[in-house]
């Protein structure tokens, strides 16, 4: 099979990888229709590491994917209300809990203590034709959904659960700071949600124009100090939640200043360098809730749900399609923000 292996610093190859073996007990084996290239990805495409997680050999990349069942291991099937079966389309969780450690066992898997997650070495993703999986990451897709949809429903995973960790209320006013996807996906969870007004800072304009149609309200940076516009909008008072959803460098300590006192930031951003920025005081005088965002919690089904009855638009996003041969060319235009990128689907 075709797979797009990472040697080193933007360093991505196609390459003619090994057939995956015949599924064991509890997986399945999945053909990959569509990938999504995600931040995270990026921060390793570009460092060859992601925060302290170093790439040590070749390895694989992407981790929001859609595909159709080709074969099913031995009890594969059951792991599922709805039987796992060849031929069924999938949205897929590359997360992949343990299930047994004390953060699995107290309801935080995506805290687990021996997590494995695709594309994240030493764990190979979904940038090929085929990917070995357990069956428990698998969800069936209804014929609303389609395959870039589907592969859609992992940044909304995260974004539902940087809302949830907000503790969203209806009429709460929020920052969210970066129109990327992840951002775009925080802008319609906390409109759904009833918080009103939701503004959006970004730097780059086709970007803050697709946070105005989704609901957002702009602050462009380059047009003053966003700080003092944000207290202009608010009469003084700040936001209630901020959401840092960018790099996670001087937009943190813009998020805390944006804040108002005794309101929450929830950080989702991962930085460049592995640093936390942000100035002691800000916080410790507003007193504010600091709460770091780790991926989502079996959040699939909800977002399955939102996507099928039209209520959260993820195709909006896709700015590009790219077949995987192209998968090199489409990381470098990405990393480059060139060209109105919001998106990059992968079709495999």
């Amino acid at each position: 099979m075709i797979g797009v292996r990472l040697h080193g610093p933007k360093d991505l190859r196609v390459e003619k990888l090994s057939d995956p073996a015949r599924p064991g007990p509890g997986e399945v084996l999945v053909r990959v229709h569509a990938a999504g290239i995600c931040g995270s990805d990026l921060h390793t495409y570009l460092e060859a590491r992601i925060g302290d997680t170093k790439l040590r050999g070749p390895l694989v990349l992407g981790h929001e994917f859609a595909g159709a069942i080709e074969a099913v291991g031995e009890d594969g099937s059951k792991e599922h209300l709805l039987s796992l079966e060849p031929g069924m389309r999938v949205a897929v969780d590359p997360a992949q809990p343990c299930g047994h450690c004390e953060r699995c066992r107290e309801g935080d898997p995506n805290l687990c203590l021996h997590l494995r997650f695709c594309g994240l070495y030493p764990d190979n993703g979904c940038l090929s034709e085929k990917i070995m999986m357990p069956a428990a990451c698998c969800f069936p897709l209804p014929r609303e959904i389609d395959d870039e949809a589907g592969a859609l429903l992992e940044p909304l995973g995260v974004a539902l659960h940087a809302v949830d960790l907000a503790k969203a209320r209806v009429g709460e006013s929020a920052l969210v700071i970066g129109a990327g996807p992840i951002g775009l996906l925080i802008v319609q969870a906390a409109k759904l949600a009833g918080m009103d007004p939701v503004f959006v800072v970004e730097p780059l304009p086709w970007r803050l124009h697709l946070a105005d149609t989704l609901g957002g309200v702009s602050i462009d940076p380059s047009l003053g100090d966003p700080v003092e516009r944000m207290r202009s909008a608010t009469n003084g008072r700040g936001v209630d939640v901020a959401f840092e959803a960018a790099w996670a460098d001087e937009s943190v300590q813009l998020a805390a200043e944006s804040a108002r006192p005794g309101g929450r930031l929830v950080l989702v951003g991962i930085p460049r360098e592995d640093d936390l920025t942000l100035k002691h005081s800000t916080a410790r005088r507003k007193g504010l809730t600091i709460l770091f965002s780790r991926r989502m919690k079996h959040m699939y089904p909800r977002a399955i749900r939102l996507v099928e009855r039209g209520e959260i638009d993820v195709k909006r996003l896709i700015s590009h399609r790219f077949p995987l041969s192209e998968t090199p060319h489409a990381f470098a235009l990405n990393s480059e923000y060139r060209d109105e990128v919001v998106k990059i689907m992968i079709i495999a």
